[in-house]
Order: C-alpha cells, then structure tokens, then sequence
C-alpha cells in the first residue's frame, strides 16, 4: 500500500487511469467503516482501478476541539496497518490544517476528488459532509458527479441490535466498560496497539511493563482484563491499567500491562493488547508504584475471566 501524506507525495500516475475512493475518519474501523472499504474493493476490483482511502491527521473533530478532543479509537499506524491488510492500494492521509478547513465543496471535489484523485467512483457512508461548515453533501455530490464524469454510492449504515454503529457509539460502551456491546460494534475485540517502552517495576518476582499510549486521551479507563498477541505467535493472557498518576508533580496517562506467563524480552516490542472485561474503573492513582500495586491485584480475578 501507498501511503501519502502531502499533495507532492501522492502518486499520479498510479491513478492516471481513474479510481475508487472513500472518504472518512475510520476512527475504530467498525462494521460499518468495514462495509464502506469492502464496497471500494469490490468496484476497485470490478473497474480494474486502484481503491484509495482519504482520511485527515489530525482529525478533523480532534483539530475543532483541540483542548478537550474525542477519545480516539484507532491511531494513525493501527489504521495504516488495517487498510494494508484489507489490500487497500492508497492511502491518503494530508494534514488537517486551516486551509483544509477553509475549503469550499466545490472545490473540495474539484482540486482534491477530480485533479489529485481522478476519481471515477466514490463510496461514501449515509452520514458524509464535507469542507467548509459541512456545507459539501450527497445531493452536491451528484450535481457535481454529473458534471465531472464520476459516479456516487451511498452506503447505508450498519445497524446492530437496534442501534447503528458508529464511533460515538463504541466510545460510549468503552466508557461504560460494556465491552461486549463495543465487540458488537466493531465486529471484533477492542483493540490498541503499542511499543513496550519500559520494564523496571517489580513487585517481588512480579514485572510490569509499559506501553506507548500515543493517544491525547484513550477511549479505555480502568483495569481490564485483556489479551496479548504478537510476541511468540502467542495469544498470553494478561491485566491491563490504563490510568492517570502523579509523578515528579506531573500528571500522565500511563498504560501498564501485568504479563504472568511471559515477562522476559518485550522492551521495544509491538504489542496488540485486546480488552476482554473491566475489572475496575478507576482512573486515577496517587503514583506509578500505586497504579502497580493497583494492577497485581487483579490478577487472579483476570485468570478466572480470561477462563471463562
């Protein structure tokens, strides 16, 4: 997969023939993100044309409400990771800045869709606005479809239980610890990935390690019992803290990770950590040695959940 962050990145003559693309945030990549990507494989494939999706770094709720932004679900590498996966050809990623915001539709389709992209088919979610004030939607995407030689699907959202699924959705079950619900959502466990970047808490013979958070804020809070892939092709049962603590008068977010079968080797590791069950939801520690002491305490009660 092509990844390209600027105009002067993209690749042109990759799309010198046309292409299918989508739009979004894909913040968490739930099922009905999963739809929308699947139909621009499938067209992709139909029309023998490269599938591209264009997303925003930062996004554009995180840019609007830069002091207090959402809870983010799914980081740029992880999002990167799944698109590579699911055979996307393109990945066009520019920054969201104040001339993006500025953009009037017109020529948010024009400059973007028509020029860089050479789009000939574009999937979109029933929910799509764009550019300036979200003045851009479906029906001016079809006025201009008309006019510019591309055609528009809309993609209706996935409805589970009753409840459509989206990204405020999911949050809002994380929050709620219902992590069943959020599975529902996302048609798969929750997941956050990261870089182990420290081992040096011990309690007797017990390791904690660290993990990157690389989140502003995380949609997780808590104790959960989760599991842990990518080291050893091993799935390694484990409790996770996500928490905040005082250090040296600082307050951090940290994210620890309690591993009982497997605690040799994992600095600078990549880890994919799935969360099962919260056990606790609090949030806040006086220290990291307390969010330790916190965290090996729900050991046992993790084994039996992760038994189940």
């Amino acid at each position: 997969m092509y990844l390209a962050r600027t105009d002067r990145a993209f690749p042109f003559s990759r799309v010198a023939k046309g292409s299918v693309v989508t739009i979004g945030a894909f913040d968490g990549l739930h099922l009905g993100h999963q739809r929308l990507l699947d139909r621009v494989l499938e067209e992709a494939a139909a029309r023998d044309l490269p599938a591209v999706v264009m997303s925003f770094e930062p996004m554009p709720k995180e840019y609007f409400a830069r002091k207090s932004p959402p809870a983010r679900l799914t980081r740029f590498r992880e999002k990167y990771d799944a698109f590579n996966r699911m055979g996307i050809d393109i990945f066009y990623c520019p920054n969201f800045n104040d001339t993006m915001r500025n953009i009037t539709a017109d020529a948010f389709i024009r400059k973007l869709l028509v020029h860089a992209l050479n789009v000939r088919h574009l999937v979109i979610g029933d929910d799509f606005v764009f550019a300036r004030n979200r003045e851009g939607n479906l029906a001016q995407l079809r006025r201009a479809s008309r006019a510019l030689d591309f055609s528009v699907e809309k993609v209706a959202s996935v409805i589970v239980e009753g409840e459509r699924v989206s990204s405020t959705a999911i949050r809002d079950a994380l929050r709620e610890g219902e992590m069943q619900r959020a599975e529902q959502l996302l048609g798969m466990r929750y997941r956050m990935s990261g870089k182990v970047i420290r081992r040096n808490h011990w309690q007797g013979e017990e390791p904690v390690v660290f993990v990157n958070l690389q989140r502003r804020r995380s949609a997780v809070q808590g104790i959960f019992a989760v599991k842990i892939g990518a080291i050893e092709d091993q799935s390694i049962d484990a409790v996770a803290c996500i928490g905040r603590c005082h250090m040296n008068g600082v307050d951090r977010a940290y994210f620890a990770l309690h591993i009982p079968s497997f605690e040799r080797g994992l600095g600078g590791k990549q880890v994919d950590v799935d969360f099962i069950a919260r056990l606790s939801d609090q949030e806040s520690f006086e220290s990291v040695d307390k969010l330790v002491e916190q965290l090996l305490g729900y050991t046992a009660e993790a084994r039996t959940v992760l038994a189940e």
